[in-house]
């Protein structure tokens, strides 16, 4: 059997609380070059904030910086285990249209599972391989490069 999400995780972890400001989520993605931070209550995942989600519900409804993390981020949350078999997590992200998996054991955040993690990891079954690609794939369907102006 191969190497499972517990052992391709990130464990560098960087985290906010629903309390903090869309500015500081914002200023997170900024410094350590990432798209989306989950949100902690006392190590437990409530809630996920994304640039996109700072985008479509801070800046396009006019929320100011200062405005609450809770009053934009996603709540439908999709985990994984660490002792998640890759293939299944591969196939969880692609069917979610997501490329960050958040990794929880007994209630908290231990780490957090990429798209590239998984990308780096040399799977035999062919399906990973095809589950990576229909996430990128998906994502941009809906942009027709005839329309672009």
């Amino acid at each position: 059997m191969g190497p499972n999400v517990g052992e391709l995780m990130s464990q560098d972890l960087y985290f906010l609380t629903p309390d903090d400001t869309i500015f500081e989520a914002a200023v997170m993605m900024k410094q350590h070059d990432i798209g989306i931070v989950p949100i902690c209550e006392e190590g437990k995942v409530t809630g996920v904030v994304t640039d996109r989600d700072l985008v479509l519900r801070g800046i396009a409804d006019k929320k100011p910086n200062s405005g609450r993390l809770q009053e934009v981020m996603s709540q439908n949350l999709i985990f994984a285990a660490p002792e998640m078999d890759l293939m299944e997590a591969a196939e969880i992200m692609a069917e979610a249209q997501i490329r960050r998996l958040p990794v929880v054991q007994e209630n908290q955040l231990i780490g957090m599972l990429s798209i590239g993690d998984l990308a780096t990891e040399e799977m035999s079954d062919q399906k990973a391989g095809g589950a990576l690609s229909e996430i990128s794939v998906r994502k941009h369907e809906h942009f027709d490069t005839n329309n672009v102006m």
